[in-house]
């Protein structure tokens, strides 16, 4: 059980694939800019506790989905493979970006990589989400997708959660 909780503190290695090192940077650059953000928003305290059960959120959802629906090829695909160990930030990184989408929605957003091509919040993270699924059910990379999913779910209920308690200081 205790893996659940480590594995968002550890990333693949890059050998072979150079994408998982491009993803460790990636998820790194978001982590630093979207969480330094988000902390301002909701509390040095808060954040870290959000960040970890997010994480641990996001690790239970992987076990789970993989578990019962990646026992064919299709499944693998949308699931994860349940013999690849999952590892790395992304559901808790995905869970701010959920977090983003509900306390700050018409927020302009951008990928680093496409800085002319802005959207807000509301929909640039989701269809990031989107696409980074596509990618990996059309190539059979083994990215956590059910992570992103959890983690992303986890931060829409923690800020609807929010904005209900706090609803005087939210911006629409």
């Amino acid at each position: 059980l205790l893996t659940i909780l480590t594995s968002m503190f550890m990333h693949a290695p890059g050998v072979g694939i150079p994408y998982l090192s491009f993803h460790l940077i990636v998820n790194m650059f978001v982590l630093f800019s979207l969480g330094n953000f988000s902390e301002k928003i909701i509390g040095k305290k808060r954040f870290i506790w959000f960040y970890l059960i997010a994480g641990i959120v996001a690790g239970i959802v992987t076990v789970l989905f993989s578990y019962f629906f990646g026992n064919f090829d299709l499944g693998i695909r949308i699931f994860g493979d349940p013999s690849i160990p999952g590892v790395g930030a992304s559901g808790a990184i995905f869970a701010i970006a959920g977090l983003f989408v509900i306390l700050t929605p018409k927020l302009k957003f951008m990928i680093i990589f496409l800085p002319f091509f802005t959207l807000p919040a509301y929909i640039m993270i989701p269809l990031v989400l989107f696409a980074t699924w596509l990618v990996s059910a059309g190539t059979g990379l083994p990215i956590g997708n059910t992570a992103h999913f959890g983690g992303f779910i986890v931060g829409i209920i923690y800020g609807l959660y929010l904005r209900k308690k706090y609803y005087k200081k939210i911006l629409m």
